[in-house]
């Protein structure tokens, strides 16, 4: 059965968010010197910590900073509209991204990206990667009403790309929101394997690199599958 499109979680997938979280956390501490009384790596290891994989919003990660660490003259509002601000310029995309999205596009996919979150942060997230110009569709869970594992926010990426759930293909990496979700749908899933998951995920296909998926996509659409 052939593939016309790709559908793309975000964090974990195509941005490497761990790594890109670091960078920011980091920088934040040098540019506050109220933060500096904390040693940066330990600043940074204990946001990380509260931060939970993005799954606890930075309201609560930099109250808890701010409370444990006593940080005086410094309101956690206010780092988290730095946050908010830039979090952008420190996004980091997982190798042979570009190149694999390029690989894509050029067998003609339709391709689409699928995220949770906040409407402007994420988007603003993923402009960051430079890669929307290969992209037919955006949807993010704020902007759409809508959010995974929920399918409805899939059939309507899949409805504005104008196919069928069997021929398309979902990349991500969390094993209910993404994987579950998609074939539920009845869209074939591939796993983004991130080393935070050791349980089994039933995915059509498991990948730790993004060069993998463009491989397994184009043979599946030049054997007509």
């Amino acid at each position: 059965m052939t593939i016309h499109a790709v559908l793309f979680d975000l964090d974990g997938t195509l941005l490497d968010r761990d790594s890109s979280l670091l960078q920011f956390v980091r920088d934040q501490h040098q540019r506050y010197p109220e933060l500096q009384f904390v040693e940066k790596d330990v600043f940074a290891q204990r946001f990380i910590e509260l931060d939970n994989h993005g799954y606890v919003w930075k309201d609560k990660v930099y109250q808890q900073l701010v409370d444990e660490f006593s940080i005086q003259n410094l309101d956690w509002i206010l780092l988290l509209e730095d946050y908010i601000s830039n979090f952008q310029k420190h996004c980091i995309g997982f190798p042979n991204l570009l190149s694999m999205l390029t690989q894509l596009k050029d067998h003609n996919l339709k391709l689409a990206l699928v995220s949770n979150g906040f409407g402007q942060f994420q988007y603003d997230n993923f402009k960051a990667l430079h890669i929307e110009h290969l992209f037919d569709e955006i949807l993010i869970s704020e902007w759409e009403g809508l959010r995974k594992p929920d399918q409805a926010i899939f059939n309507s990426a899949l409805t504005k790309l104008g196919v069928h759930a069997k021929n398309a293909v979902f990349v991500g990496d969390h094993p209910d929101n993404d994987i579950r979700a998609s074939r539920d749908v009845g869209m074939r899933a591939v796993w983004k394997r991130n080393g935070q998951v050791e349980a089994v995920v039933d995915a059509d296909a498991i990948i730790d690199d993004l060069e993998e998926l463009a491989a397994i996509v184009i043979r599946k659409c030049d054997r007509n599958y």
